[in-house]
C-alpha cells in the first residue's frame, strides 16, 4: 500500500479498511461553504413567502414544542422576552400564532401556531426539498450517496458526547 504525504494543514487517518487517506485541511472552511450554500438554497425557496425569516423561525421553534410560553421563546431565540412578545403580537396579527391559557395553570399562556402556519411550515418543508433534490439530481448518484453516508456520521458524530479531558494540571499531579 503507498502512503502519500500530507498535504500541509492536511492530516492522514485510517479509513476503516486499513487505507490511510488524506483529509484536508480545509474540511471544516468547505464544510462551512457547502453550509452556506445549503443556506443560500433554503432561504430562496423560504423566500416567496411573505413572512419575515425571524417570524418563519418562531413558528418552526413553536410548532416543535408544545410547551413554549414568551419567556421560553425569548430564551430559545437569545432575545429579551419583551422583543419575543412583539413578534409574537405580529403573528398573532396575521392569524399564524395564538396565545392560549395553560390548562394546568391558567395563569400561564402557551403560544400554539395556527392551521394556517402549520400549512404555512409543511409548505415551506416541501419547497425547500424540492429546491434540494434539484441540487441533488445534479450530482452523481455514487457522489449522492457518498454524501447521504457522510452526513449521518457527522451527525452521529455531532450527538457523540465528548469524555471530558483531563486538565493539564491533572495530569502533572497524576
Amino acid at each position: 500500500m503507498r502512503v502519500a504525504a500530507a498535504a500541509p494543514g492536511g492530516h492522514q487517518r485510517d479509513d476503516g479498511r486499513g487505507h490511510r487517506v488524506e483529509r484536508p485541511g480545509d474540511l471544516a472552511s468547505a464544510i462551512d461553504a457547502a453550509a452556506e450554500t445549503l443556506i443560500a438554497v433554503l432561504d430562496s425557496a423560504a423566500s416567496r413567502h411573505q413572512v419575515p425569516p425571524t417570524q418563519l423561525r418562531v413558528l418552526m421553534l413553536i410548532s416543535g414544542r408544545q410547551e413554549t410560553n414568551v419567556n421560553g421563546l425569548a430564551e430559545l431565540l437569545d432575545v429579551v422576552p419583551s422583543s419575543a412578545s412583539r413578534l409574537c403580537d405580529r403573528l398573532e396579527a396575521t392569524g399564524l400564532l395564538r396565545r392560549v391559557a395553560d390548562p394546568r395553570d391558567r395563569r400561564e399562556v402557551r403560544l400554539v401556531p395556527t392551521a394556517a402556519a402549520l400549512t404555512l411550515l409543511r409548505e415551506l418543508a416541501e419547497r425547500r426539498q424540492r429546491a434540494v433534490q434539484a441540487v441533488l439530481d445534479r450530482m452523481p448518484p455514487r457522489m449522492q450517496h457518498d454524501l447521504l453516508l457522510s452526513l449521518l456520521a457527522f451527525g452521529r458524530a455531532a450527538t457523540q458526547t465528548v469524555p471530558e479531558q483531563q486538565s493539564d494540571q491533572a495530569v502533572q499531579t497524576a
